[in-house]
């Protein structure tokens, strides 16, 4: 191994709000010679465990471990100091970080609390935890230490980074999604978003809890699932997406094929008879670019049952339409969008954005045939995310297409914690796919359409 790689960098550990009162009162000094042994300790260690195939094999962890905790305490007697056994672990497992894991952010990913991490250059590390962002004290020492864990991250995956390509989506072995941009785009530093999933998908109970919907609402949307309805989920960055969807597609039924299609795979389906495909950029060649529309028109030749697309963001936006009104029914996408209406808009400029010239009617046409229902998310001044908006797609109107809301958030107020305060409300109108579902064998009881939020269940046994 070879110290160059490493560049100079820092071991601060992150730490809670009760912890930085102390910080302020004297552990600073303490926290920064232990950032100094432990770059004294990788500088020896590093020259001494030879860089083999194995390096990831537990056996030689430990023996790097090992070699690590007698350098720590050749170290500590040559300096002729003392450490807590805490301090000492702290000091081994921060340079274990840096040659296994990722560096100063490796606590970060292994924090389950943490859905975001924000590196802003080498000295600003956010994270967000419940729907919050806070500053951490995590810190790289400079741009090349940064560039290191970039490396790290993204050459597993065949994938480059470089003032040519400054710029590159990937993921992490436990599936968290990585976007990485560096200068000259970036212009304070490279810039490192990982957006972490978890490691057990959520449920329907667990989306509850959070109060992201209610019970009779998940049930309606398992029945509209299980009826093939063709779905869009809309919202803003980090409402909740992809993390709705999955547990939308946990409905699809066992026995039916399923393609999944993404930039980088999020989708965590549970079924068996599933098909992954994710896009590919172009090599260093600039050949070998395959696009998600790529892939919607391959899934077509795949016998899919229902069509699943991370998200629509271009030109594939007309050839999903085209599949949910060609016999796919029961397909799901996501769309970034503020509002159901919205939605629609960004649909219509995607479409247009096929290189396919088509009149405006002809693509609210195939809008308005092609999605049954529309579920807005969104996240919450409190940091929450709820489904606020459940609108169907009834047809077009001389040019416009009309929706009419089935369900609408109502927010009265907030708690004593600031917590936002309200509930999903049916506004009494009946969608006109009941049918559809019906043919399907499933059954949405009409009184869902009045009673949501009050003691009546309609999904009761015998209702």
């Amino acid at each position: 191994m070879n110290l160059e790689t490493y560049g100079n960098f820092g071991f601060a550990a992150a730490t809670n709000a009760e912890e930085k009162e102390e910080i302020q009162n004297g552990l600073v000094k303490r926290r920064r010679d232990l950032d100094e042994l432990a770059y004294d300790v990788l500088q020896i260690v590093i020259d001494q465990i030879p860089a083999t195939k194995e390096d990831n094999d537990a056996s030689a962890q430990k023996k790097t471990l090992e070699k690590i905790n007698e350098i720590i305490g050749s170290r500590i007697f040559e300096q002729k100091r003392h450490l807590s056994f805490a301090d000492k672990q702290k000091v081994s497992q921060s340079v274990m970080n840096e040659i296994y894991q990722f560096g100063p952010i490796s606590d970060l990913l292994n924090d389950d609390t943490v859905t975001e991490i924000m590196v802003n250059g080498p000295m600003n590390i956010f994270v967000e935890r419940k729907g919050k962002i806070v500053k951490t004290d995590n810190e790289f020492r400079n741009d090349k230490h940064v560039m290191h864990i970039i490396d790290k991250i993204i050459s597993p995956l065949g994938r480059r980074v470089d003032e040519s390509s400054p710029l590159v989506d990937a993921r992490l072995p436990d599936g968290s999604r990585v976007n990485i941009i560096i200068p000259p785009l970036a212009v304070k530093g490279p810039s490192i978003t990982i957006r972490k999933f978890s490691k057990d998908p959520l449920t329907t109970d667990d989306l509850i809890t959070f109060g992201t919907l209610n019970g009779d609402i998940a049930e309606f949307l398992r029945l509209c699932v299980k009826g093939r309805i063709n779905i869009l989920v809309s919202g803003g960055t980090g409402s909740g997406k992809t993390t709705l969807l999955n547990v939308l597609s946990s409905y699809i039924p066992e026995s039916e094929r399923i393609v999944t299609i993404e930039d980088a795979a999020e989708v965590q389906l549970q079924q068996s008879h599933v098909v992954t495909l994710e896009s590919r950029p172009a090599n260093i060649e600039g050949k070998g670019h395959i696009t998600i529309r790529d892939l919607v028109v391959n899934s077509l030749r795949m016998r899919p049952d229902r069509i699943i697309v991370g998200e629509v963001r271009g030109g594939e936006a007309l050839d999903m339409l085209q599949a949910m009104n060609t016999g796919h029914d029961g397909s799901l996408t996501t769309i970034h969008a503020n509002t159901p209406r919205d939605s629609l808009s960004r649909l219509e400029t995607m479409v247009m954005m096929s290189g396919i010239e088509l009149p405006s009617r002809a693509i609210r046409e195939q809008v308005a045939s092609a999605i049954d229902l529309i579920v807005q998310v969104e996240r919450m001044i409190d940091g929450t995310r709820k489904v606020t908006k459940i609108s169907e797609i009834i047809g077009l109107e001389g040019d416009m297409v009309t929706l009419q809301d089935v369900f609408i958030f109502k927010q009265n107020g907030f708690d004593e914690h600031g917590t936002v305060k309200g509930k999903l409300q049916a506004t009494g109108i009946m969608p006109n796919f009941l049918d559809k579902i019906k043919a399907h064998g499933e059954h949405v009881p009409p009184s869902l359409f009045k009673t949501i939020g009050s003691n009546l269940d309609p999904f009761r046994k015998g209702s």
